[in-house]
């Protein structure tokens, strides 16, 4: 399938099926533009051109199987509902396709925010000027903060009789701080290089991690799953999460940890085994080092 590598923020419509419901596309408030839509239930393929501008995709209803791959690579499969959101950075093309798995329409809503916007809002939290725009890429998240702003926005364009510019701007303000504080990629070097491993391939990679918590670390493996040296990996990873691969692998392991240590009766041993450590003692260590407190004292009722 063959698609335009870049558009606009209104032209990138053209490139999806679906029916518009409601859009800011008439209100005269600057830095932000907002859609809301119906999609197919189904779409087979489809390539999604680049837009200058970051994305945001807020599900408002319904349930879904999204893939996405770079084309001609693997497909990469997540499920998404009501609440759920994507934050596109991509300054490259990709390939998606979908099937809904509810009843319920898929409605979903895009917002994009003007890059001044976003470099003021920046600029204010780092002091300083910015010299490139740098938000990490988000695939199928969620973010309760940023669901509350997201639903004023659904609110002024589906519920008002006259849409207020100004209070549109003042929604948008407001997002653009949340992501300069929240979703900043602070690691980053250049846009290139942080494309070079979009949310989809991240995604693949924390997926192998999370079903390998009970065996021993492999960066080699993690790195050839997306086709990378384990140096480049390293980096590039590292820049879209913060954390280096081994560090993120151990977050991983915590969280299920807890999880564990929270929702079941099983013995700590059992469960520091089920996250990859055969030692009592090791598994505790560790944990307190993580997460501020053994695993006997955060277990306690």
């Amino acid at each position: 399938m063959t698609s335009a590598e870049r558009t606009s923020a209104t032209g990138l419509e053209a490139h999806i099926r679906g029916v518009r419901l409601a859009a800011s596309d008439d209100v005269s408030a600057k830095d932000v533009l907002v859609q809301i839509f119906t999609r197919e239930r189904a779409e087979p393929s489809l390539v999604v051109p680049a837009v200058a501008e970051p994305l945001i995709v807020w599900v408002l209803s319904g349930e879904a199987a999204i893939e996405e791959r770079e084309p001609g690579e693997d497909w990469v499969a997540s499920a998404v509902r009501q609440g759920d959101f994507f934050l596109t950075t991509s300054a490259v093309p990709y390939e998606m396709r979908w099937q809904v798995t509810s009843a319920a329409p898929f409605v979903v809503m895009h917002v994009y925010l003007g890059l001044q916007l976003l470099e003021r809002a920046i600029e204010e939290t780092d002091q300083g000027v910015p010299d490139a725009i740098r938000l990490r890429e988000v695939s199928g998240g969620r973010d309760e903060a940023l669901s509350l702003l997201l639903e004023q926005f659904r609110l002024e364009l589906t519920t008002s009789a006259q849409t207020s510019p100004l209070l549109m701007q003042g929604i948008a303000q407001c997002l653009a701080v949340h992501l300069a504080r929240h979703y900043r990629d602070d690691n980053a070097e250049n846009i290139a290089l942080r494309n070079a491993l979009p949310a989809y391939k991240l995604r693949r990679v924390v997926s192998v991690m999370e079903n390998t918590l009970d065996e021993e670390f492999r960066l080699s493996e993690l790195a050839h799953e997306i086709g990378l040296s384990e140096y480049h990996f390293s980096r590039l990873f590292k820049r879209a999460t913060g954390h280096s691969p081994s560090q993120y692998f151990i977050k991983l392991r915590m969280t299920r940890a807890k999880q564990l240590l929270a929702e079941t009766d099983r013995s700590i041993i059992d469960i520091g085994m089920d996250v990859g450590y055969s030692s009592a003692s090791h598994f505790s260590q560790v944990f307190k080092r993580e997460v501020g407190v053994t695993p006997s004292h955060y277990r306690r009722p």
